[in-house]
């Protein structure tokens, strides 16, 4: 059965309350399960909580007290959407796209990350409380990375997705645009050897299309964060993964903060490039399941809404923000990509809660995308 087919079925299953498909054979899940957990163990954790990024990001652009004031930025999931592994909080996701989409805004952004280390989509519903439970204004965007530790821990995937979707629901229904990085590629973990890598490749794979397919409907936008790290942290995976060798280093942070960032600024109508098809590009009107599935196969792959059962799959180029430039290549394509390090002078106000070093604006310009 081809990925488009079964992510269709398991997103499916979650709109109308399946709960016993499976992705692939129950023998084959419980045997990436195990390797996982091998790997798990066999890597260690002993890592110490991430950093924490809240606070005022771009406040050359404005303080709090300005007219319209901050944009306001929740960041919900796992432990890669809490940034586990880094050191400074300026390292971690959330920071590294308030900063960038208060350069992109050119107005201030105020952060606030939920995510919780070792979450599975069972706990999107306390986070989206935390984000929306009180008297402050809801955020005007939201990026929601998650779904690892469901394949990890056996939870089905028809109620993965039921989950993620209706923290989509109630975030679209306060008002709050949203941006899902979908599940990450399992298959790139060291610990896990053939032919479990490529189990564990297709079972991530399936959830991140099947999550696309599921989110859409309700006006989210997803982007591919697992073939990202599939090939780039696969070719680097010194530089990619932390010390753990499970969760991304600093450099694959960003790597996968700045594939999102275009779709994260494009969700607010503040990226320089419209929604339109560009052909130039090889971007495509598919139907969803096939758009969903392409995604998934595909690193920084933006999958949104059109109209009816079809969906608009984009590669956005990522332009270089002001700021210093670190040229490296990129495995995924080929291509050369300059990432910008820093914003003209000044950078965000420092964050409270250990975030004092926040970066400045950060981006990514690639050629020939």
């Amino acid at each position: 059965m081809s990925r488009a087919r079964t992510a269709r079925r398991i997103a499916a299953g979650a709109a109308y309350g399946g709960g016993g498909l499976g992705l692939v054979g129950a023998a084959a899940v419980g045997l990436v399960v195990a390797e996982m957990q091998f790997a798990k163990r066999t890597v260690g954790t002993g890592l110490p909580d991430p950093p924490r990024a809240d606070g005022l990001y771009g406040s050359e652009f404005g303080g709090p007290e300005l007219s319209p004031g901050p944009l306001r930025f929740g960041v919900l999931g796992d432990s890669t959407a809490a940034g586990l592994g880094v050191r400074r909080a300026r390292q971690t996701p959330g920071a590294l796209l308030a900063s960038g989409l208060a350069a992109v805004a050119e107005r201030p952004v105020e952060l606030r990350n939920v995510a919780l280390s070792g979450a599975m989509s069972d706990d999107l519903d306390r986070q989206t409380g935390l984000l929306l439970d009180g008297d402050a204004p809801p955020p005007d965007v939201c990026v929601i990375m998650i779904g690892a530790n469901d394949v990890t821990r056996r939870m089905p995937p028809t109620q993965s997705v039921r989950l993620l979707t209706a923290a989509v629901r109630r975030l679209r229904l306060a008002g709050s645009e949203v941006v899902v990085g979908t599940c990450p590629d399992l298959g790139t973990i060291e610990p896990v050897y053939q032919p479990l890598r490529w189990l564990a490749r297709r079972v991530s794979r399936q959830l991140a299309a099947a999550q696309t397919i599921g989110v859409l409907a309700l006006g989210a936008r997803t982007v591919s964060i697992g073939d990202l790290m599939g090939t780039e942290f696969a070719a680097n995976p010194r530089e990619m993964f932390g010390p753990d060798s499970y969760h991304p280093s600093a450099e694959g942070y960003a790597t996968a903060a700045m594939a999102i960032l275009p779709t994260l600024c494009a969700a607010l109508g503040v990226w320089p490039e419209s929604d339109r098809l560009d052909v130039s590009r090889n971007e495509d009107m598919l139907p969803l399941a096939k758009a969903a599935s392409a995604a998934a196969g595909q690193a920084g792959t933006e999958v949104t809404g059109a109209r009816g059962a079809w969906a608009l799959l984009k590669y956005r180029r990522r332009r270089r923000v002001p700021g210093e430039d670190l040229t490296h290549q990129s495995g995924q394509t080929g291509r050369t990509e300059q990432t910008a390090g820093a914003a003209p002078d000044g950078g965000p106000a420092a964050p409270e809660d250990g975030a004092a070093d926040a970066p400045r604006a950060t981006g990514v310009t690639s050629q020939g995308q």
